[in-house]
């Protein structure tokens, strides 16, 4: 895996947050996100101009593998979405810190942002898991044996 772009903020869910200004983000999925989900073959969006708020279920991303689930990790408005993935969702896989984005969101309570991670500590969880993950590997190989 890539390292994690300090200049971004992150959510517990994997998604990741740039500032354009005080009260304007971009919202992608991470690296490892997409790496999960495997090959990205669609995209749901959400509305422009729906307001949203933090936690809510906004879109759902298809793989091969699953499909999963994304949220607003602010409150405010949708100003704009990337009509890009819907002709090419693999954007995702292939960009996911650039032409890989999802939306664009007018915060309206930069209060909430104290919840989102920086990329310390978002690596920190990422790290965490991958070791669950091969935790959860040796187990199943010990069980083989």
């Amino acid at each position: 895996m890539r390292a994690i772009p300090e200049e971004l903020y992150y959510t517990e869910t994997h998604q990741w947050i740039r500032y354009e200004s005080d009260d304007v983000v971009v919202v992608g999925i991470t690296e490892y996100a997409q790496q999960q989900l495997g090959d990205v073959v669609s995209v749901e969006l959400p509305d422009s101009d729906a307001d949203v708020h933090a936690s809510d279920d906004v879109g759902v991303i298809e793989s091969t593998k699953a499909a999963a689930d994304f949220f607003a990790p602010l409150s405010g408005t949708v100003l704009e979405i990337n009509e890009d993935l819907f002709e090419s969702p693999s954007l995702l896989n292939r960009d996911p810190y650039g032409d890989g984005w999802l939306f664009t969101l007018a915060i309206a309570d930069n209060t909430e942002a104290k919840m989102l991670l920086d990329h310390e500590a978002y690596a920190e969880q990422v790290e965490a898991e991958a070791g669950e993950e091969e935790d959860e590997h040796d187990e199943y190989d010990e069980h083989d044996e």
